[in-house]
């Protein structure tokens, strides 16, 4: 995606989703938009993962709909994957790779040119050091997690998904997550799914799962 792009807007409206016979959620119903942080809470098992996934597009709800406008124009479903960024710390890696290679690897599955200078610029901007030629299976769970954030920014993409993004992290991790936090207010918006505290102060607005009440964030 490119730096034109001037306000995106991610609305769900009633979504529901019950797994066999158990309700996770029922009838959430919110907005993000530019510029914005957007916390999704909620106690364990609420759904807040589910959630995600579901605004993701990876899993279906029972009911609702989600919608993705970028600059006034809606974004259909099969295009989604082309503005939307995702990390959290189940996503799989290649372990048998490089660090250098899943970021080829990765590049290639989202159809962009592999450029070396650049995948070293992003493994230094996430605290990992370019010149590491171990493969990945010898990262710690921190390191891993600092990769993960590379794919979901990758593309530049203008909605960017985290979940539990602080998971693992030190604190210098941790900054690098508030950072790239605060880089994507300037083109586009950030969905959070987290309970820490610390996450929470940096979200505009809070969506409760379990309530499905929206309410002002720690920012």
């Amino acid at each position: 995606m490119t730096d034109a792009i001037k306000h995106v807007e991610l609305s769900a409206t009633e979504l529901s989703k019950q797994f066999n016979r158990r309700k996770i959620f029922r009838d959430l119903t919110f907005t993000v938009e530019n510029g914005e942080v957007f916390g999704i809470t909620g106690k364990n098992g609420s759904g807040k993962s589910t959630l995600l996934r579901i605004l993701a597009g990876v899993l279906t709800p029972n009911s609702g709909s989600v919608a993705f406008h970028v600059d006034g124009a809606v974004i259909d479903h099969e295009k989604i994957i082309d503005i939307m960024g995702y990390a959290a710390p189940y996503l799989m890696l290649y372990e048998e790779f490089t660090a250098l290679e899943n970021i080829r690897f990765f590049s290639e599955v989202r159809g962009l040119p592999f450029d070396a200078d650049k995948a070293r610029g992003l493994l230094e901007r996430v605290g990992l050091s370019p010149e590491r030629r171990d493969v990945v299976h010898n990262y710690s769970s921190g390191m891993k997690q600092r990769l993960k954030l590379i794919f979901a920014i990758l593309h530049h993409p203008p909605f960017l998904f985290l979940d539990e993004p602080t998971t693992n992290l030190d604190k210098d991790g941790i900054e690098v997550v508030y950072s790239l936090i605060e880089e994507q207010r300037k083109h586009g918006c950030v969905l959070v799914a987290t309970n820490d505290a610390s996450d929470i102060a940096r979200c505009d607005r809070l969506l409760d799962v379990t309530t499905g009440a929206v309410s002002e964030g720690g920012r």
